[in-house]
């Protein structure tokens, strides 16, 4: 199955000059949400995977379905202020400014075998950042996975040393 077939790019969206690859129409179509699904998970079967975590907002789609399939637990990495619990945080660079994501400071275990999950790679600042937290609370990061990659925004250069898997490579 194609499934780059169901990613629908929006031309300046959210702003004039970006083109958002919108994965709404993949989200809808059941058997191309199945197979994203399965072969995102697929290479980190019968690795021991304990945990799988999901970046806000996508990565929880793709993160939570992933992780029952691997028969893990599910944590979410959010943007500050969105979790109820005590959190630790980590702050990024933007092209102007900084972001930051947080995760429940008892979301993993030492030890743990953790699967990193977005729906896209792109500066690979938010990847970065959220794997800094998860080896931070002694996760141990089996690897690191994705729908899509944009690969002219060289976001592998800020995850080396990390396993990271693709489904759709961007040129």
């Amino acid at each position: 199955m194609d499934l780059e077939a169901y990613i629908r790019d929006v031309p300046d969206f959210p702003k004039k000059g970006i083109i958002f690859k919108d994965i709404t129409p993949l989200l809808a179509d059941a058997a191309a949400l199945e197979e994203a699904v399965r072969r995102l998970g697929r290479p980190y079967e019968g690795k021991g995977v304990q945990v799988v975590t999901g970046i806000e907002s996508r990565g929880f789609i793709f993160g939570g379905a992933v992780a029952r399939r691997l028969r893990a637990g599910f944590v979410p990495l959010r943007k500050p202020g969105k979790l109820p619990y005590k959190t630790v945080k980590k702050e990024y660079a933007l092209e102007y400014g900084t972001d930051a994501v947080e995760i429940h400071a008892d979301a993993i275990s030492p030890g743990q075998k953790v699967l990193m999950l977005d729906d896209l790679l792109a500066t690979g600042g938010t990847m970065a950042a959220a794997c800094e937290l998860v080896e931070g609370l002694g996760g141990r990061i089996v690897g690191v996975a994705f729908l899509i990659e944009l690969c002219f925004l060289k976001g592998r250069q800020k995850l080396p040393g990390y396993d990271i898997h693709t489904l759709i490579r961007v040129p």
